[in-house]
């Protein structure tokens, strides 16, 4: 798996604190690269990444994943109401790069992408506040609903083998890369 390139640290420092759409606008970068390297990854593996749709798709359950982990990294770091602008502002971000990426694929079709996705993350930020993990290391049903999410969308060929790649492959590359942006970007506790 190639590895991708993330911003990690400002590189003019000193000039105090960032506003949120800037640190938003990063830490969107940064999701986006991840799910579009995953989606990449999967292709390569033989995956049937057959539409622009599926992967967008898987996209955004892998974005929806990173940002709700980012908000749990974020949680000892940042106070609350700061966390939860921060999130959501994320959130805009992604949802504008998402839109602008499938028209620039399939084109201006009309269809609101931005308030769909948006949508889709309110979904799965309910569904993963159910689950009791930790941000340094999301246990075994997180990672297995995340799997079982992409599962769903596959195809019948490739169902039985996509939830082990999710778990044992693509997360940990995930993980690794959030946790080294999230950390370059506010201090560790």
């Amino acid at each position: 798996m190639a590895q991708i390139r993330v911003k990690t640290t400002w590189f003019k420092k000193g000039e105090g604190q960032r506003d949120f759409d800037e640190t938003a606008s990063v830490v969107a970068a940064t999701i986006w690269k991840m799910a579009d390297r995953a989606v990449i990854n999967l292709s390569q593996a033989d995956y049937d990444i057959i539409t622009p749709q599926r992967g967008f798709t898987i996209m955004g359950e892998l974005m929806a994943f990173m940002l709700h982990l980012s908000d749990r990294m974020l949680h000892e770091r940042v106070a609350d109401d700061e966390r939860a602008a921060l999130v959501q502002a994320t959130g805009k971000r992604l949802a504008e790069i998402v839109e602008r990426n499938i028209h620039d694929v399939v084109g201006d079709d009309g269809f609101d992408y931005q308030a769909n996705f948006i949508d889709m993350l309110n979904r799965r930020a309910q569904d993963y506040a159910d689950f009791d993990f930790s941000a340094d290391k999301p246990d075994f049903p997180v990672l297995r609903y995340l799997g079982n999410r992409i599962c769903d969308i596959m195809g019948e060929r490739d169902q039985p083998w996509i939830i082990d790649q999710i778990m044992e492959l693509e997360t940990p590359q995930i993980l690794e890369t959030l946790q080294k942006t999230i950390n370059g970007l506010f201090n560790p506790t």
